[in-house]
Parts: C-alpha cells; structure tokens; sequence
C-alpha cells in the first residue's frame, strides 16, 4: 500500500486548489497533480493526491470515496504503480 490517491469523476472545472482544499479539511496533502489531455489541455477526469502517510491515505479511501464535490460524487482508491 502507498500514499498516494487515484481520484475520479471529478467535475472538469474544478481546480487543483479546490481538491487539495477538500483532502487537506482532514489530512495532511503533500502533493496534488491533474492529470491533463494532450489535445485540449483541458484537465481529464481523474488526479493524483498524495497525503503524507499510508493510514491517512486508507483513511480516505474508507470514508471519502462517493464524497461529493462540485456536485460530483468522487471515487477514491489507492494508486497503483504503472507496469
């Protein structure tokens, strides 16, 4: 397990200081990066957040997975390692 959250079904307007204002009400945020088209540059539908421990970052996966924001429910999972 690591600290670091896959976050989707973020509402495309919402802004990376408005995500690591919601994760940080309760965690310690140490880095957040959106994840952004190549094409467009728009931001895409998912991001990273990384909190400072393991337990704050299964913490979040428990209790904040379907929280909402900007009228989006987010889903909340660990990250895994690209292969």
């Amino acid at each position: 397990m690591n600290n670091k959250l896959f976050v989707t079904s973020i509402e495309w307007k919402t802004t990376e200081q408005e995500l690591w204002d919601f994760f940080s009400q309760f965690w310690t945020v140490t880095e957040s990066k959106i994840i952004m088209d190549r094409e467009t540059w728009r931001p895409r539908w998912f991001w990273f957040v990384t909190l400072e421990t393991e337990e704050e970052a299964a913490n979040a996966v428990e209790n904040w997975n379907w929280k909402e924001l900007n009228w989006r429910e987010l889903i909340v999972n660990i990250a895994q390692d690209r292969k």
